[in-house]
């Protein structure tokens, strides 16, 4: 380590330098945290209780909300930390830490929305074999690979970048280490791991990307056979899934395709995908899901007659 990094830690730029907009921040992302947070640990709460939501989709979606946990708290608690500190600083170690499970959650949700696609397909298009395809163990499987995928996903990010010597400056203008902004403080030519980078993280997102809206293109086109209630139905569940697919894969398709420079706008836009697109999941899927809705319902009735004993 000693060897390669002259650099020992870095320090962030944040979001602003402004001490009030810095306080209004940390007021609005702790806000923010705790509903993520609360949110997505009450759909894996539901799902877990609730006999009604015992079909595959369901065990996807809590799969989810758990990851969207982990995701979100890669980055937020730090942000939210350096909102209120003088010195934004984070060792080497803790940044390759931090970037690693950074794209292991990531990726491991990219697999997950590929995979909840495949279940709507399944569902769909073949409803008396659905059961007998997706059954515990094959979706057991299915969630295996998204964490397997992940994790050597994210290893390959880390690897890229690990070996790479940062001799100074070692300020990154950014709030968290992502790939885009530490490759800018590493000094030597870096052309050559940009491009594996952009066949690593940008390229995995546009095939994903592409997947899934093939299988909603299928979806759509076996859809015209059913009747208009049938129709009605599928349609509802499918735009829950393609409003987060696309929520989540735009912003991460626009950062991560596209060379080694940076842009003004890329704080934002990773704003939206780190805290925004974690707090709108389980938001999306409980408002626009009558089977989630009665059984939030019947958890807080029984709840609610634990407290009155």
């Amino acid at each position: 380590m000693a060897d390669i990094h002259n650099v020992t830690e870095f320090l962030f730029l944040g979001l602003s330098s402004n001490k009030e907009v810095q306080r209004v921040c940390f007021v609005i992302f702790l806000l923010l945290y705790m509903a993520i947070v609360l949110g997505n640990l009450l759909m894996v709460v539901i799902v877990a209780v609730s006999r009604s939501l015992g079909s595959p989709m369901y065990f996807f979606l809590s799969s989810l909300s758990f990851v969207e946990i982990c995701y979100s708290s890669t980055t937020a608690p730090k942000l939210i930390l350096d909102l209120l500190a003088e010195k934004k600083s984070i060792s080497v170690w803790g940044c390759m830490a931090q970037l690693f499970f950074m794209h292991f959650f990531g990726g491991i949700e990219m697999f997950l929305l590929t995979m909840m696609a495949y279940d709507r397909y399944v569902a769909i298009c073949k409803p008396l074999h659905y059961t007998s395809i997706m059954n515990r163990q094959v979706c057991a499987v299915l969630v295996g690979m998204a964490w397997m995928g992940g994790f050597v996903h994210s290893l390959a990010q880390v690897l890229l970048i690990f070996r790479l010597p940062f001799c100074g400056p070692n300020v990154i203008d950014h709030y968290f280490c992502d790939v885009l902004p530490v490759l800018k403080l590493v000094c030597s030519d870096t052309f050559l791991i940009g491009l594996l980078i952009v066949v690593n993280g940008g390229t995995l997102s546009v095939i994903s990307f592409v997947v899934l809206l093939s299988s909603y293109a299928v979806i759509l086109f076996h859809l015209r056979t059913q009747s208009a209630e049938g129709r009605r139905k599928a349609l509802s569940t499918c735009a829950s899934h393609v409003t987060v697919v696309v929520i989540f894969f735009a912003p991460c398709v626009f950062i991560y395709l596209r060379p080694t420079a940076t842009l003004p706008i890329d704080k934002m836009v990773t704003v939206f995908y780190t805290v925004i697109t974690p707090l709108l999941n389980p938001i999306i899927y409980s408002l626009r899901n009558a089977e989630v809705k009665k059984a939030i319902k019947i958890l807080w009735i029984k709840a609610a007659k634990v407290d009155t004993k």
